[in-house]
């Protein structure tokens, strides 16, 4: 019987695959792109100062190209974000439409809604009128059950609250 001699294969070197990423790349920021711009705009629509503080972005000691995994990291924080504030700008906006319900019918019948007060923020509007149901001529308006919807000047004028520079 004769015994075939078994020769060691010789390895192969390692594969090294190259990965064009460019795409992958170029996607992820184009997706980037449009959340900051969606984020943007409602942040907009949403007036200044209402929502909460902006997201924070972390400094990571000066420019760098960032990963795909890192890309898609941001992308994710920026969907979710958005998110939050579609949620946000939605809930506001049936409270606000709730507001508005309530003024309408205060409006029809004061009578019914006696020492509530709507303010323009609670309408979602700038400035600082108030409307609130009060009796008409006082107590008497009380006892006849006279009520109107009086509709506040606006803003408060300011009060001399500084000291006067010395002459």
């Amino acid at each position: 019987m004769e015994v075939a001699e078994h020769t060691p294969l010789t390895p192969l070197p390692p594969s090294i695959v190259e990965v064009d990423e460019r795409g992958a790349r170029r996607t992820l920021r184009d997706q980037i792109g449009r959340l900051e711009r969606e984020l943007g705009q409602a942040v907009i629509d949403a007036r200044p100062g209402v929502l909460g503080a902006p997201a924070e972005a972390p400094a990571r000691g000066g420019p760098r190209v960032l990963s795909l995994g890192e890309l898609e990291r941001v992308r994710d924080r920026l969907a979710d974000r958005l998110q939050d504030v579609r949620h946000e700008l939605i809930a506001r906006a049936t409270e606000q439409a709730a507001w508005r319900e309530l003024l309408e019918r205060m409006l029809l019948a004061p009578g019914r809604y006696r020492h509530v007060r709507v303010r323009n923020a609670d309408l979602g509007m700038p400035g600082c009128t108030t409307y609130e149901s009060v009796p008409r001529l006082g107590l008497v308006g009380v006892l006849m059950g006279w009520w109107q919807v009086k509709v506040s000047s606006g803003c408060p004028l300011a009060t001399g609250g500084a000291p006067a520079l010395p002459l």
